[in-house]
């Protein structure tokens, strides 16, 4: 059967096409063998922010008496928190189902999708082919190769999130941003939470001076780190979970064997290609996996794109949809996008967030710009002492030579949105010094960017 596009995986970047490509009349074919939505509905953002929202309601309602509000003992129902975060989901993909149902020229195969030729998809009993397909499967939790995990019941982002009871100990491995996410979420549900991480800090992808004051914030709700440490083995003995660990420090390695009542695997991902059969297309990919694509999101068969995480890099919902609004703008607004020096906002759904946009201190170094810094305190924002939420702290990184922004950390309460603000700045191409003059209501969060306007000076 012959269409005018076929897209194999419902994600957030793949559905839009899809549905903007039937809206213009073409016939579009969507594989989906799993739930429609992708990671994003079914099992990433929005189910995970959901549960995160009833842990910072756990969170305020324990501490109420810090804001003068005396409250009782508090329990987390997590049956019931995982009730709502279910009823948000078939929601959302509700959603997505009745779009694809109204679509007359959209036609969902509930299959795997896989390549017999270069522009042919076997999809069950039944062959499709098209000039144009359009690769979004994904990716999956990865496991790490420890001795005894395949003999321990252990949990992944995707099954944490159906426990029906709150875990009395949860050992996490690894410090990336699944890793504290979870972490806090289930500390704040009342767990025992020890987190063990193979580097020397928590995400290791950000600035030692932020990453060292979000792993301050979470030590102080009672979350336990194991930084330059490696699990070598894990054991179920009588209900519980025995996780050794050899941990480098001061030139010495200590062996300490942790004991927990459940364990998370947050170790990265996984694309989901290995069923696809790109062989048979003559599409390659990198030794992890992912789909190689240049600039404009094209594999090395022409007529195959790739679209969101299966082709590696951030791996983020909002990356997809900007992957569906370039290669939609290409091919039928005839623009000329790419995604090359794209700006990427993204955050760290812990409380305080940690809003992201650029490249970090360290990167921007590392690429020999002449720097100027400003970073100040949460302390210092009106706003954040009026909540008596002042752990954190604002980071802007700025070129010496043009002060224009390379990037910023918003580590403070919805840093999300804060730092939307300064990818707004250099989406314009403008100077920081642009905000020194800016009115900001009063009293915001944003406020604060007074304060950290002024606190930037040029640094060696």
């Amino acid at each position: 059967m012959k269409y005018d596009a076929i897209v194999i995986g419902s994600g957030q970047g793949g559905n839009p096409l899809a549905y903007a490509l039937a809206d213009i009349g073409q016939s579009v074919a969507l594989v989906e063998e799993g739930p429609l939505g992708g990671t994003c509905i079914n099992t990433g953002c929005t189910p995970t922010k959901t549960m995160v929202a009833s842990a910072q309601v756990a969170y305020y309602a324990r501490n109420g008496a810090r804001w003068g509000v005396r409250t009782g003992d508090v329990s987390v129902d997590l049956a019931t928190v995982v009730a709502r975060k279910n009823k948000m989901v078939q929601s959302f993909r509700g959603g997505i189902e009745k779009r694809v149902r109204d679509r007359k020229t959209l036609r969902l195969y509930r299959t795997q999708g896989r390549f017999i030729g270069p522009h042919s998809i076997q999809a069950g009993d039944d062959v499709l082919e098209s000039d144009r397909i359009f690769i979004d499967t994904g990716t999956r939790p990865g496991i790490p190769p420890l001795d005894g995990l395949d003999a321990v019941p252990y949990l992944t982002n995707v099954s944490i999130m159906e426990l029906s009871a709150v875990p009395e100990h949860l050992l996490v491995i690894g410090g990336g941003y699944v890793g504290v996410e979870f972490g806090q979420m289930f500390r704040r549900f009342g767990s025992a939470v020890t987190v063990v991480n193979r580097g020397a800090m928590l995400l290791g992808h950000e600035d030692d001076d932020v990453a060292g004051e979000l792993q301050k914030i979470l030590e102080s709700e009672g979350i336990r780190f194991l930084l330059n440490s490696e699990p070598t083995r894990v054991r179920q003995q009588g209900g519980q979970i025995t996780l050794t660990v050899e941990t480098a420090a001061e030139g010495e390695t200590r062996t300490e064997t942790l004991t927990g009542t459940h364990l998370l695997a947050a170790t990265g991902r996984r694309p989901n290609t290995e069923a696809l059969g790109l062989d048979a297309a003559g599409i390659e990919t990198d030794d992890r996996g992912y789909v190689k694509v240049n600039d404009r999101l094209e594999t090395s068969v022409p007529g195959v794109w790739a679209i969101g995480d299966v082709k590696g890099g951030p791996a983020f919902t909002h990356i997809s949809y900007n992957d569906y609004q370039i290669i939609y703008g290409n091919l039928v607004e005839k623009k000329s996008l790419s995604i090359k020096d794209r700006i990427v906002p993204y955050s760290v759904f812990t409380d305080p967030q940690l809003g992201r946009v650029g490249v970090t201190e360290k990167q921007a170094r590392d690429a020999g710009h002449k720097l100027k810094i400003g970073k100040i305190p949460m302390t210092q924002v009106a706003r954040a002492l009026e909540r008596d939420e002042t752990a954190g702290l604002m980071k802007l990184v700025v070129d010496a030579a043009t002060n224009k922004v390379l990037g910023a950390a918003m580590l403070s309460s919805e840093g999300g949105e804060l730092v939307q603000i300064l990818s707004t700045l250099m989406l314009a191409d403008q100077p920081y010094t642009l905000l020194k003059g800016a009115i900001y209501i009063h009293p915001t969060l944003a406020e604060g960017f007074f304060a950290l306007m002024e606190s930037v000076k040029p640094v060696d």
